[in-house]
């Protein structure tokens, strides 16, 4: 079969798909109600099915009335069972699948289950979709004449009493079907590779002799692979190398900071960017449209949606609400139902509506990754946007960042410290600090009662870290690579006082230290 003819079957079978994600933009309340009451027939005889007595709940306030709302500590022993070889607990086909995921706040270990349903029907599917919708959206594409360059995570799958865990993208380049492992590179021996700096080199030795069309990894990784291959081969820009790329597709973190770095390697007016939004537990949002800033919930993956107003959020008004009654503009915690065998489960993502008709979010970041030591609530989505602000109009550009609270002290008010790695450093650093406070301002009204005046917090401070503090930190943490993220925004000093330590140091024995407390 030619190249050309296999680009126009491939996206002819995905468009079709189209259709029945118009169903549930026409009807998204009657389709998450089947979803729901699908999960729960199919899990009526598990152990848990049977202790909530499943079978007798017929709508979703039943549902809400009789589960409650639980972390993964509070369902950590059950998967603990599970992956020692019990089954049929909470879902009821096997689960010998996990995906690890750590977090940034929390140093232990989870295990989010993995069922061959969620495989298929979130993330295999979403995967089809993402595809559908860029191809519907860009009828000229030429996506299926070349292959994606996707980079996944660092480590292998690992055996532990008959279950299996690694990195989500491990999990799915593992069980990848053939259509996908067809159209992608590197290869799945080199997408496995553990040792991040080796498969680095590998990755792009594969690649850089491949017809390129698309992108797929988290903007961060994705920016050293990048830089790197310019750098091997001595080419200026991407399509010097890549001379038929035409899309990216992104998720993991926020995309603002790294917006003008992508734009100068990849220097085509017409070149797409296309956000995700995807998780250990699941597939939940794809943007829809061209150059949109938001991202279509997925309504028929498996997964039922609920949502705590953060405003009383751990609160003891704390109350779940269903996705037709969420208004837009509110920030809300995201609680899943799912096929792989979570319920009402809180995964620790905050987001905000865009509009209703379709649902369409924004990620405005963590439940965890927020300072709101002094009642200003900073998210991560404020921060973003503000460091995007000031670095157009001071031509900076920024590699990496986190930032926490000065706590007051005595007579001395609080403030907030920021930690930033520059790829092109501000001349004037106050500057740019004054800019930034300004920015927090502007965006954020409880930021700026506490700030008027001094009359809480005082001027943010700021530090510019040294070439790679920010890699440093990761590689002696184990976490370089693929789905690893630097901690943003946090309540606690812990990775600031480390991420201070190790910029101030040039002491080897110092480095040795912080390693070993990691």
């Amino acid at each position: 079969m030619s190249i050309p003819l296999f680009n126009s079957i491939a996206s002819w079978l995905l468009k079709k798909r189209y259709h029945q994600i118009e169903l549930f933009l026409k009807y998204p309340e009657e389709v998450q109600e089947e979803v729901l009451l699908n999960l729960l027939e199919f899990a009526e005889d598990t152990e848990i099915g049977r202790h909530y007595d499943f079978e007798t709940i017929n709508n979703y306030g039943t549902y809400k009335e009789r589960l409650p709302v639980v972390s993964y500590e509070e369902v950590e022993p059950i998967i603990e069972r599970t992956r020692k070889g019990e089954q049929n607990l909470f879902w009821p086909t096997t689960v010998k699948l996990f995906a690890k995921s750590s977090g940034t706040t929390n140093a232990k270990s989870k295990f989010i289950p993995v069922s061959s349903e969620a495989l298929e029907d979130c993330h295999y599917k979403s995967g089809k979709d993402l595809l559908c919708l860029y191809l519907n959206n860009n009828e000229n594409s030429q996506l299926f004449t070349g292959k994606s360059l996707r980079l996944g995570g660092s480590k292998e799958l690992y055996e532990d009493n008959g279950s299996f865990f690694g990195d989500l993208s491990a999990i799915l380049i593992d069980n990848m079907p053939l259509w996908a492992e067809f159209s992608s590179t590197p290869s799945n021996k080199v997408s496995l590779m553990s040792e991040w700096e080796t498969k680095l080199g590998a990755i792009i030795r594969e690649s850089v002799k491949e017809n390129v069309t698309s992108l797929a990894g988290v903007p961060s990784w994705m920016l050293v692979l990048l830089n790197n291959v310019l750098q091997e081969t001595g080419k200026e820009h991407l399509f010097e190398v890549w001379e038929n790329l035409e899309v990216y597709f992104h998720g993991g973190v926020s995309f603002s900071p790294y917006r003008e770095q992508y734009k100068s390697l990849l220097p085509r007016k017409n070149f797409r960017y296309y956000e995700i939004y995807n998780a250990s537990e699941g597939f939940f949002a794809i943007q829809d449209r061209n150059n949109a800033e938001d991202l279509l919930l997925m309504l028929d993956y498996g997964i039922f949606y609920e949502f705590i107003p953060m405003d009383v959020y751990g609160t003891d008004e704390q109350a779940c609400i269903p996705l037709w009654d969420v208004e837009t503009g509110k920030n809300y915690a995201i609680v899943i139902t799912t096929n792989s065998g979570l319920w009402r489960y809180k995964i620790g993502d905050t987001v905000r509506f865009t509009s209703k008709n379709p649902y369409r979010i924004r990620i405005t970041g963590r439940t965890k990754h927020h300072i709101n030591v002094f009642g200003e609530e900073l998210i991560i989505e404020n921060a973003e946007e503000a460091l995007k602000m000031v670095c157009l109009k001071t031509k900076t550009e920024i590699k990496d960042y986190t930032a926490g609270p000065i706590f007051m002290h005595g007579k001395k008010k609080g403030s907030h410290e920021w930690i930033i790695e520059f790829r092109k450093s501000p001349k004037d650093l106050n500057y740019f600090t004054e800019l930034l406070d300004n920015a927090l301002k502007a965006l954020n009204s409880d930021y700026e009662a506490k700030r008027y005046n001094n009359i809480t917090l005082e001027m943010p401070k700021v530090h510019v870290a040294r070439e790679n503090l920010f890699y440093d930190w990761l590689k002696i943490n184990d976490k370089l690579g693929g789905q690893h993220k630097i901690p943003r925004l946090s309540n606690r000093r812990d990775y600031l006082e480390k991420l201070l330590c190790m910029n101030s140091s040039s002491d080897h024995s110092v480095r040795e230290e912080l390693t070993k407390e990691s």
